[in-house]
């Protein structure tokens, strides 16, 4: 059975047991990055997991794993109100994060997944060796990830798989997912249209996605605009998106679901230009849960493909994430009800 496709149409959780974890010959495993712990899951270890950051929430049973991480951030605030305070404690030389030592201890990790690739987003190397330093016997190993594109997440699903012992399951997954992603763009290159995209990162102040975003937007068949791939997020101000006028705006903020940046929609549109763009007269705006997919470079970055070609081509793309994974901007109001709806019909089919 293709287990990839099973689970990105009924929104489950990875098997459990393609090969069931042996302890004996396999590392305990504490990842502080949640496309981490779905690489992890993906290869089938999720076994081996024994502790997981604040943040690590899928596949759904990792949510029973000891939280070795919490955030300083108030992540329930505006984005203004938390963009503010993330610049504040860097500002201080700080941490965004904290690591629960103690529980490190206690789980007796082997290895420790991590990231460099962003300080603001995940617990990174330095954290941890502020948190370590004081560790007594055998150190566990540190492995940091930093994905900055496509290929660089697929070399961070070998780099987990050669340290899980099972390199070639990770060579399976990665053909696996480029296959898909090689289908998605074969069918996109035949539209009639390539639209020009705005991903829309952060709401306040505005940022554009960057990193594997705009390799997403190409694949799906639309040109991205203000960022480039393998480069990091930039800063956006209105005068540059007016000018540009985007075909489509996405709206995927950092580590947003989609009710958090419904609640946010109005640094958008009650400024007065917004009306005056074309995708906001036109009804191509689009909200996107941002915090499962797109922001996340893992497995899930092929169901974002997927979502961004079923928005930029409806007429060849169906895979069944609307309502789930994005909505209209039109929508929002009802979404929730219109949400409730499409899970009872997919219960009933």
């Amino acid at each position: 059975m293709n287990w990839w496709r099973y689970c990105a149409n009924r929104g489950s959780e990875w098997p459990r047991d393609w090969r069931k974890c042996n302890p004996v010959t396999h590392p305990r495993v504490i990842s502080l990055l949640p496309s981490a712990t779905e690489i992890v899951a993906a290869l089938g270890f999720v076994e081996c997991l024994v502790g997981r950051s604040h943040e690590c929430d899928f596949p759904p049973t990792v949510k029973e794993l000891p939280i070795c991480s919490s955030t300083k951030i108030p992540t329930h605030r505006s984005s203004y109100e938390i963009d503010e305070r993330v610049k504040e404690i860097v500002a201080e030389g700080l941490s965004v994060y904290r690591v629960d030592v103690d529980r490190l201890r206690q789980l007796q990790p082997d290895l420790i997944l991590t990231q460099t690739q962003c300080a603001v987003c995940a617990v990174t190397p330095r954290d941890l060796e502020k948190a370590l330093c004081s560790w007594i016997g055998a150190r566990p190993a540190i492995l940091s990830l930093e994905p900055n594109n496509l290929r660089d997440v697929w070399n961070d699903v070998a780099q987990v798989g050669d340290a899980l012992g099972v390199p070639h399951r990770a060579d399976e997954l990665i053909i696996a997912f480029t296959q898909r992603l090689v289908a998605i763009r074969g069918n996109a290159a035949r539209a009639q249209s390539r639209p020009t995209v705005a991903a829309i990162e952060w709401l306040g102040p505005l940022m554009a996605g960057g990193n594997w975003m705009p390799e997403l937007i190409e694949i799906a068949g639309g040109r991205s605009l203000f960022a480039k791939a393998g480069e990091h997020s930039p800063w956006l101000d209105w005068e540059k998106l007016m000018d540009a006028d985007p075909e489509v705006i996405l709206l995927l903020p950092c580590g947003f679901k989609i009710p958090q940046t419904i609640a946010d929609l109005g640094l958008l549109t009650q400024n007065p230009t917004w009306p005056k763009l074309r995708a906001a007269r036109r009804g191509q705006v689009y909200l996107i849960d941002g915090h499962h997919f797109f922001n996340r470079p893992g497995p899930r970055l092929v169901e974002s493909a997927e979502i961004m070609a079923e928005i930029l081509h409806p007429d060849r793309f169906a895979f069944g994430h609307h309502g789930r994974g994005w909505i209209a901007l039109d929508d929002a109001a009802q979404w929730p009800q219109q949400s409730s709806a499409s899970k009872q019909q997919q219960s009933i089919h």
